[in-house]
């Protein structure tokens, strides 16, 4: 039980007398009374009520806080991540294109030399056409199949006319088809001057006459010649006259490109040089 403090009060209580009719004047009784009221002590659980909350909020506050701090490590350490991978991504994909664009051009090198190894440009054109491949030439040569041909416009005797070929690398014509031979009798016309304005080509019977050889000494086949009319004639109607060399061009031009004729070879005409590149091979280019 707990325990009751005492108060005390004076309580009055006022009597009055009457006297026949007269009035009296009050006289007052004082009564003392004693009366307790309990005094209750509030449970110190009740006390402590209001602290509690006070703690529960300030932890709620704290859990939020720390709540947001991990989230938002969380997200800075994803937007890193994706940043990370996306750098990487990039730099595989500029990788890749890098070697993907290395394996075309070493694709594209190895079926270009198959083909130049198989089958080289064998045209009438003296140049390339486009994305076509074709053996390259010198600068002031011109190129027929695998061969490169030079056009003088000195005059010189045959046997000087030789060495100005042999000082390029190369060496006087070789006519080795009948696609030669149209190539050149064409190239030739349009440079011709007049009839008698013609060219050397590495065609000599100056050791045995007859006897037709090449400048590589190889002789000349009988089923791929080109003389004209009665040629070769040596001049017949001049006995002390040899014409043992061999030239061509015919400016008239002739159906079947018969454009041979022998000439002494003392005498000086322009001249066709002829050569192919490095190891019997020139450059095979686009």
């Amino acid at each position: 039980m707990p325990e009751a403090d005492v108060l005390y009060s004076d309580v009055k209580f006022t009597k009055s007398r009457d006297k026949g009719n007269g009035r009296a004047s009050p006289s007052e009784d004082t009564t003392y009374s004693e009366v307790k009221i309990a005094k209750t002590s509030q449970p110190a659980s009740e006390l402590t009520v209001p602290k509690q909350a006070g703690s529960n909020s300030q932890s709620g506050v704290t859990s939020e806080k720390l709540l947001l701090v991990v989230l938002v490590v969380l997200l800075v350490a994803a937007v890193s991540a994706l940043g990370y991978t996306t750098f990487k991504m990039m730099q595989t994909t500029e990788t890749l294109q890098k070697l993907t664009s290395e394996y075309e051009k070493m694709k594209k090198n190895i079926t270009e030399q198959k083909k130049c190894e198989a089958m080289p440009c064998i045209i009438l054109q003296p140049t390339c056409w486009k994305n076509e491949t074709c053996w390259k030439c010198e600068e002031g040569w011109e190129k027929f199949g695998e061969k490169c041909y030079y056009f003088s416009t000195k005059k010189f005797p045959w046997s000087e006319s030789r060495a100005e070929c042999q000082k390029q690398e190369g060496d006087l014509v070789k006519i080795d088809s009948r696609e030669e031979q149209i190539f050149l009798d064409e190239k030739l016309r349009p440079k011709m001057k007049k009839d008698e304005d013609k060219f050397w080509i590495g065609l000599t019977d100056s050791e045995e006459e007859g006897t037709w050889l090449w400048v590589d000494r190889s002789p000349l086949n009988q089923s791929l010649v080109f003389w004209n009319g009665d040629e070769p004639d040596n001049w017949k109607d001049r006995k002390d006259i040899e014409e043992d060399c061999g030239r061509m061009g015919e400016k008239g031009g002739d159906v079947n490109y018969r454009s041979w004729f022998d000439r002494r070879c003392t005498d000086s005409f322009k001249y066709i040089c002829e050569k192919q590149g490095k190891n019997g091979k020139l450059e095979c280019v686009l």
